[in-house]
């Protein structure tokens, strides 16, 4: 690993530390800028007693984190459907450009529809289990993803795709050594963007079907008036998809400093 990917890596780590500090500085100060309620607007020390120095702070750090075990769980689901689903489609739409003149606008307006509004129909098509938290997560992520994506394909240099040709290369040829490896900046572009989605759409699952997880868990302690339990739940999970984001971030730096931020342009 060269000094410059070190670096890059330190750096993001280093935002990390960043942001998790503005964050908490930004909460405090918002809370007492509009002065809410304590009892209602818990502050950082309240969700740190919570989770740690309370007397039964073992068990609700325990509950959160379990809870959190299985929203990530399904955000993995919907998440790596998404992801699959878009990269096939793209791969389609540049192996075949008529059918992306086709049905691209069709995705662009397909994806302007509320997520909210469409999930009690993906809930009555595909049902409570699997497959429903694969179709809501999925959806969040397939349509950002297959934009970025199917931009990322036609970057791909054209004297690089006719060398291929030349040398007798198909078009799934061309898609392989050319255009994927071009992609892959927009690739982790729409990854990145795609994680904190796929997080909302599993809570939105475990919401509306499947009464599990933090989805469901933040309704229940917000009708309940278990504000400290509310708050801590948030700050799991926020603090969760902060983490997977840097990570991706991270990722992205090690894979583009092995291929090249312009792998298959030239």
């Amino acid at each position: 690993m060269t000094t410059a990917v070190l670096r890059r890596v330190g750096a993001l780590l280093l935002t990390l530390v960043v942001s998790t500090a503005v964050l908490l500085a930004a909460w405090y100060l918002l809370l007492q800028l509009l002065d809410v309620d304590p009892y209602v607007g818990k502050r950082p020390v309240d969700v740190y007693d919570y989770l740690v120095r309370a007397e039964d702070a073992g068990a609700q750090r325990a509950e959160v984190l379990s809870l959190l075990g299985v929203t990530l769980a399904h955000s993995t689901t919907g998440f790596a459907a998404g992801l699959a689903g878009a990269l096939a489609v793209a791969s389609l739409f540049t192996l075949v450009r008529p059918l992306e003149f086709a049905f691209m606008p069709v995705a662009m307006l397909l994806r302007s529809v509320p997520l909210v509004a469409m999930a009690p129909l993906i809930g009555s098509v595909f049902g409570r289990g699997l497959a429903g938290a694969a179709a809501i997560g999925g959806i969040v992520v397939f349509f950002p993803v297959l934009v970025n994506i199917a931009l990322g394909l036609r970057s791909a240099s054209p004297q690089a795709l006719d060398l291929v040709r030349v040398n007798g290369g198909t078009r799934l040829t061309a898609l392989r050594k050319v255009a994927i490896p071009s992609a892959l900046p927009n690739l982790f572009a729409a990854v990145r963007i795609s994680v904190p989605g796929a997080v909302i759409g599993a809570m939105l699952y475990e919401w509306l079907f499947s009464g599990t997880g933090l989805g469901a868990e933040i309704f229940r302690a917000n009708s309940q008036v278990q504000y400290s339990k509310l708050w801590a739940i948030v700050v799991v999970v926020t603090f969760a998809t902060i983490v997977v984001y840097t990570l991706v971030s991270v990722l992205e730096t090690l894979v583009l400093a092995r291929w090249g931020p312009d792998a298959g342009r030239g």
